[in-house]
């Protein structure tokens, strides 16, 4: 068990991660967490950075913005903010076709922090529960063969060819084979440091430590290139060491109208991201976590971002979790971290000019293997044909239409197939049966011809509006037939709204019309509110309405005995009425 983890959930007034008493041993912890998150976050940044088609600085400026304020003003103690890779390909494709790529990048943070602060300070921020988990198994999955392949020309040494307005796998087409000769060391430099990352990768699990694998194999090939001199394309040095204040260009606002539906895109998967990560670490340590204000903490890091030459970012897994792991305890170890970053691009920004390019598409290729979660993936598409579908258009949609919509798409196909399954409103008949107990109707049970039991359960909205009038329908057609008593529970049912309680106030003026008396049970607070609201009660007799009130006869069974009672004598010849009690038994049951 690690340091984290023996820790005590403590008190509310630490409960955000800072307290005002700060013991030494709080520090030394969080400070060894921050360093070993910035051990990892520097590789990743400027690989990142690399994917969204920027120089890696900016993925740097990232880790450094946005994880400070991530963490000062953020709910989880163990979320790291700052460039992940499902975004950096979203941002790739949605500037490709700008011509100050840069520009649109610090342009489009700027709209993902206001985007994501208006659903905080609206209080929409749990929406993102809404969206199907299939839809983010699929975007990773087609995210993941997007950086996949995208890295096979910087691998194979190769100049991309064609502009961002192109489709990516016809600029993919084209480099291949209209492109350069393959240059054999940029190849060896690639798979050497892939493989030294599945070598580091496989020892780290071994031993159970902590080893920057991706670091040490960026290092090691940016030596060994500079050893061997091989003539192979580099980062290039970092002339600017931190990142400088910023605001748009009045000329680039006309931009924004182009970059709205991308960044709208951005801060749904940036939330789902974020939100995901801190409730699965605050699963286990237990520290109660306020979504709102992580969305908030969200759009503050990317406004912030917006305005220090950074690119949209979010919460980051595999950082947090070694955050988690390392025995970070308050939300400062994200504090160090960013500074930690900051401290290595002063003094060793310089030496960005001996790493290899090929050596970064070498590590974002192991990187998109590790997007994809493939347990999870399998267990969606096996899942169900919903999920299936959701899972695999969404990924069809990220590789061959657009990256940046991807999410929007699955979106709203969740969104489109789940309406018309929360819209089925089911309707059962009951049965009286001979030892008087109330349930399902059976195919043997004899017809009865007096009194007709429906129960209802469902969403009463106006999607359930079609079902509810076939419903009605049917009752009517058995009060044509000579049925005398119409009883319908409503005890299953949700959020009455107009159309459906329009029908239900038709069928009822209808019934009394034609001298047939409808019994409405199982009445929950909530339905009865809106027949109050409605004024149902000014022309519907009390006496008809049989609330749920706790009572220790279930208000289906009272509603059925004044049914019994208003019909009398005329009862059907099978009728449980005419059969003789046994004495031990009592007079109703029910179980539905």
């Amino acid at each position: 068990m690690t340091t984290a983890q023996r820790l005590p959930v403590q008190s509310s007034a630490r409960a955000s991660g800072l307290s005002l008493s700060y013991p030494l041993a709080w520090f030394r912890r969080d400070l060894l967490a921050g360093l070993t998150v910035a051990a990892i976050s520097v590789p990743q940044a400027m690989a990142y950075a690399y994917i969204a088609g920027i120089p890696p600085q900016y993925g740097l400026y990232t880790a450094i913005v946005m994880t400070a304020l991530g963490s000062l003003f953020g709910s989880s103690r163990h979320l790291i903010n700052g460039p992940t890779n499902a975004i950096s390909i979203v941002v790739f494709s949605a500037v490709a076709g700008f011509p100050a790529r840069l520009e649109a990048v610090f342009l489009l943070c700027l709209l993902v922090g206001v985007i994501q602060i208006l659903l905080a300070l609206l209080r929409l921020g749990d929406l993102t529960r809404y969206v199907s988990e299939s839809v983010i198994l699929g975007f990773m999955l087609g995210a993941g063969v997007l950086v996949a392949l995208s890295q096979i020309p910087p691998l194979l040494g190769l100049p991309s060819q064609g502009d961002g307005h192109l489709h990516f796998l016809y600029r993919l087409w084209l480099t291949l084979t209209q492109g350069a000769a393959i240059n054999p060391f940029c190849v060896a430099i690639g798979v050497g440091t892939l493989l030294l990352v599945v070598v580091l990768r496989a020892l780290k699990k071994r031993l159970r430590i902590e080893i920057p694998d991706h670091l040490i194999a960026l290092l090691t090939a940016s030596f060994l290139t500079w050893l061997l001199g091989w003539e192979v394309t580099t980062v290039g040095a970092i002339s600017q060491p931190l990142p400088a204040p910023t605001l748009p260009d009045v000329h680039q606002l006309n931009w924004i109208p182009q970059l709205t539906g991308s960044a709208f895109a951005i801060a749904l998967l940036g939330l789902l991201e974020a939100l995901a990560i801190a409730k699965s670490i605050s699963a286990r340590t237990r520290q109660p976590l306020d979504c709102n204000r992580q969305c908030l903490a969200e759009g503050l890091a990317n406004l912030g971002g917006g305005l220090f030459q950074c690119m949209p970012g979010s919460g980051s897994l595999t950082r947090s979790a070694i955050n988690y792991q390392s025995g970070g305890v308050t939300r400062l170890s994200g504090v160090f971290s960013a500074v930690a970053v900051a401290a290595a691009l002063l003094l060793f920004g310089h030496l960005a000019e001996y790493i290899p390019l090929s050596a970064i598409a070498g590590m974002l290729i192991i990187t998109a293997w590790r997007l994809v979660d493939k347990p999870r993936t399998l267990f969606a598409l096996r899942s169900s044909r919903f999920d299936a579908g959701l899972v695999g258009a969404t990924a069809f949609a990220a590789v061959f239409l657009s990256v940046e919509f991807s999410i929007l798409v699955g979106t709203f196909l969740s969104f489109l197939l789940v309406v018309p399954r929360a819209a089925r409103l089911r309707a059962t008949e009951l049965a009286v049966s001979p030892e008087r107990v109330v349930r399902e109707r059976l195919p043997e049970d004899p017809p009865c011809a007096k009194l007709v039991l429906y129960d209802l359960e469902g969403e009463l909205f106006f999607g359930a509006g079609p079902e509810l009038a076939v419903c009605l329908t049917e009752l009517t057609s058995r009060a044509d037939e000579g049925a005398r008593v119409l009883l319908l529970r409503v005890k299953r049912t949700r959020n009455p709204d107009m159309v459906c309680m329009e029908l239900l106030q038709d069928f009822l003026r209808d019934m009394e019309a034609r001298g047939v008396t409808v019994l409405l049970c199982g009445v929950r607070e909530d339905f009865a509110q809106v027949l109050h609201d409605l004024r149902f009660y000014e022309w519907l007799p009390r006496d008809r309405v049989f609330h749920e009130s706790g009572a220790a006869e279930s208000s289906t069974l009272r509603a059925v005995r004044q049914a019994y009672e208003l019909l009398g004598d005329d009862l059907c010849p099978t009728c449980p009425r005419r059969q003789p009690k046994e004495p031990d038994r009592g007079e109703w049951y029910y179980m539905i």
